[in-house]
């Protein structure tokens, strides 16, 4: 099958198209013949070798976690998919080897849920990292009917998807973000306000009491969090470790199928919407991955598969 590979941490740069062997499904797994992938931030940053620390790596590797596709077989005990069905996953394993940047993928059955009927394979394919990351830090910090939250980095791929489900489960939601960016942020069901010096005053005037929920998912942003966070409030940062010094938690996204399955519910009933601000060809994902670390784009970098 056709995969992009690389044999060496590095830049984008290191990404090459290759012939590599279609996997086996193991016990548990499903083998789907990709249509999209989706392209975070952690995708170029473990190519660069940022995980290294933390998780094996068998070269050559293909990149990759977002996936959807079509079922095309079953691992042995798999009862929940059957072939032919429509789903998506965020595909983590244990390891670094075998990512959705191919023709073909084996995920565990675990990480898999239905395709949204109403996303096209881009758009799915943009939905379940950034999705679940979002909405497990929301309901980790007990975000639900009459909570304020304030959204850090609401623009953002993970941001963006933030505000709608904090909407969806009934919050007020303040958002931060460039100016240029307040309108999309109404859009979504935000207040926006504009990042940077200045910010804990801003938000004081639209929340005196303090809000009761910070979700940072940018950095840089622990002091102005303190500042406007309500007695007994809860922070949680993706992206500070720091936080969990100052009584916050700090959270890596887990895969989790019944996740994945109240996002596409939520996509169904026009609840939560995913915007696509590109997709390549999976040739070109050298410049999918450069086109996600520029990170000044409105919406979801994916790369197109097959048809």
């Amino acid at each position: 099958m056709k995969a992009i590979t690389y044999s060496a941490y590095g830049d984008p740069d290191v990404l090459e198209v290759s012939e590599v062997e279609t996997p086996k499904v193991g016990p548990g797994e499903v083998r789907l013949a990709v249509r999209a992938a989706g392209v975070n931030p952690v995708d170029w940053k473990i190519v660069a070798g940022g995980l290294d620390p933390l998780m094996n790596i068998e070269f050559p590797a293909i990149p990759g976690w977002d996936v959807v596709g079509v079922v095309e077989a079953v691992g042995l005990d798999v009862t929940e998919v059957v072939e032919g069905d429509e789903v998506m996953a965020y595909g983590r394993k244990d390891w670094v080897e075998q990512g959705s940047f191919a023709e073909q993928m084996t995920v565990p059955v675990r990480t898999l849920a239905r395709k949204p009927a109403a996303l096209d394979w881009e758009q799915a394919a943009a939905l379940p990292l950034a999705g679940l990351t979002a909405y497990q830090s929301l309901t980790r910090m007990g975000v639900a009917e009459g909570t304020t939250v304030l959204v850090h980095g609401a623009n953002g791929g993970v941001g963006s998807f933030a505000v709608q489900i904090a909407v969806a489960l009934g919050a007020r939601v303040i958002g931060t973000a460039s100016e240029p960016n307040h309108d999309r942020l109404r859009s979504l069901g935000a207040e926006p306000v504009t990042y940077g010096e200045g910010l804990a005053d801003r938000v004081r005037e639209l929340a005196p009491d303090g809000v009761d929920v910070v979700v940072d998912y940018v950095g840089g942003v622990l002091e102005a969090t303190l500042d406007v966070l309500a007695d007994g409030g809860r922070h949680a940062s993706i992206a500070d470790g720091s936080v969990a010094e100052s009584g916050g938690t700090y959270m890596w996204v887990r895969p989790d199928a019944e996740d994945l399955a109240v996002l596409a519910d939520m996509v169904d009933t026009g609840k939560l919407r995913v915007d696509v601000a590109r997709a390549f060809p999976l040739e070109q994902a050298a410049d999918a991955f450069r086109a996600n670390m520029d990170g000044h784009t409105s919406g979801k970098i994916v790369v197109r598969v097959s048809e």
